[in-house]
């Protein structure tokens, strides 16, 4: 087994020092796999302060028994941190996540009743050979079954989220709960209301990265967890849609996210929401289903679940943008490349492979044959045509600086304003972004106030969005 030679000696110094030692946890189920370990951890009979004697740099800072013990690089550089515990059980968990009570054992046997999964409650010699398996790890590896330690309840009771780390794992590692282990989790679920959002969201991303996200999506909901981490989803069981779409609201959305030919999890959180808000927006016009502006509203409503789960604001920023524009119209022959420029100025450049990515997924997600039709390999080919076209201020030929000396006024919101217009016409027509033009356009605008200026810009920036809304009413038969 590959154990990280840095794993090796903090084992063997323990030992050396009269001390018990073992290799712990998720790791050793990695071994056992075959796969690399991510993290460390090794557990003793060792009280805290005797870790901190053997290893002088280590640093202790809880009450759970956890030294962390730095692993330095010949030039003083920090390669990895090792948790190292003293064998501890735990009584009370008031706050459904920490013990009220910690104490420290002598027995390996009792650190390891208190773990979560049998996979994970194993313990490994240095040596790499002697296996201390009291709960039948090792067996449960082999069947590919998650089971909890002992009795499942105990464990949920103790930290709630252990309920999705089940599903996770499973996801990850392709394997299946065991039953009891999942009628507890059913039992329990109500539990999860009392984990904090950033857990729960930590474990929601490693869910959507791994290779069955869908599957995982659906053990939540019918394991009855879904409810307390995005209960708008469920919303969707049920919901018909129109002509366009063989599947009910909810598993389109589930197949979306199945289909999504992109890694990242931002892309497939997209590709589960995108249609978020089609239970709110369904409206029955001349006997057809009809959901207009719910990729807006459902912008909104995956705001609000992402700020709930308190996600950072690049990643909610990414995944709204992604929804909010997953409708974007395009047919070959109708759309110009100043469209396509206007396309790119609202989802940004780095979103645009994305932004194709989930409207495979959607279209995949809708049960038709083909991810990418051709006008969808045209607007690729289209993207790559204007990818160095002005679609932003920044890429104007004059700047807020050449404007302040060429009129003659201070810095201020007409310096943006000004711009804004400028830009609006250049994206129209990419002839225009020449410095002499830009300049004559611009003595004219400076005759105008800030409120005529704002004006101007919006009013055509509204122009080209109703031109844009009526054509995917036309292409979505909606009136």
């Amino acid at each position: 087994m590959q154990i990280a030679v840095y794993v090796k000696n903090i084992v063997q110094s323990l030992e050396k020092a009269g001390f018990e030692a073992y290799i712990v946890g998720g790791c050793v189920r990695d071994l056992l796999m075959a796969l690399t370990p991510k993290d460390w951890d090794v557990t003793t009979n060792a009280r805290p302060e005797k870790i901190l004697e053997i290893f002088s740099d280590g640093k202790y800072e809880n009450v759970f028994g956890t030294v962390l013990v730095p692993v330095k690089l010949a030039n003083g550089e920090t390669e990895a941190v090792v948790e190292v515990t003293t064998y501890r059980s735990e009584q009370g968990y008031s706050d459904r996540r920490h013990p009220d009570k910690v104490v420290f054992e002598d027995s390996l046997e009792k650190d390891l009743s208190r773990r979560d999964f049998t996979i994970n409650a194993m313990a490994l010699k240095a040596d790499g050979m002697t296996l201390v398996d009291f709960f039948g790890g090792e067996k449960d590896l082999k069947k590919k079954i998650i089971r909890a330690v002992g009795e499942p309840e105990d464990r949920f009771k103790e930290d709630a989220l252990r309920m999705m780390r089940a599903i996770r794992l499973a996801c990850q590692l392709n394997f299946t709960l065991e039953p009891k282990t999942e009628r507890a989790i059913m039992k329990m679920a109500g539990g999860l209301k009392f984990v904090s959002a950033e857990r729960i969201r930590d474990e929601l991303v490693k869910i959507l990265e791994s290779d069955r996200a869908d599957e995982g999506i659906i053990s939540l909901q019918e394991m009855k967890l879904l409810q307390y981490l995005i209960p708008e989803l469920e919303r969707g069981v049920g919901v018909d849609q129109n002509k366009h779409h063989i599947y009910p609201v909810f598993k389109h959305s589930l197949l979306s996210l199945k289909f999504t030919p992109n890694k990242k999890w931002q892309v497939k959180l997209a590709s589960l929401l995108h249609d978020i808000a089609k239970p709110q927006t369904k409206r029955i016009i001349k006997g057809g289903a009809t959901f207009y502006n719910h990729d807006l509203v459902g912008a909104k409503v995956a705001l609000k679940i992402m700020a709930r789960l308190k996600f950072a604001n690049a990643d909610i920023e990414k995944v709204t943008t992604l929804i909010k524009n997953h409708m974007f119209y395009y047919n070959v022959g109708e759309v110009t490349a100043s469209s396509v420029r206007r396309l790119i100025r609202k989802v940004g450049e780095e979103n645009l492979a994305d932004l194709i990515d989930l409207r495979v997924a959607d279209r995949l997600g809708s049960g038709v044959p083909k991810a990418k039709p051709y006008k969808l390999r045209h607007l690729e080919y289209m993207m790559e045509k204007v990818r160095f076209d002005a679609v932003s201020v920044k890429m104007l030929k004059i700047n807020g600086d050449d404007l302040m000396k060429l009129l003659n006024i201070e810095p201020g919101p007409k310096i943006g304003a000004i711009l804004d217009v400028l830009l609006s016409e250049v994206i129209d027509d990419q002839n225009l972004n020449n410095k002499d033009y830009l300049e004559k356009r611009s003595l004219e605008l400076n005759r105008m106030d800030l409120k005529e200026l704002r004006e101007r810009a919006k009013e055509k920036i509204e122009e080209k969005k109703m031109e844009d809304d009526e054509e995917i009413k036309k292409e979505f038969y909606v009136k």
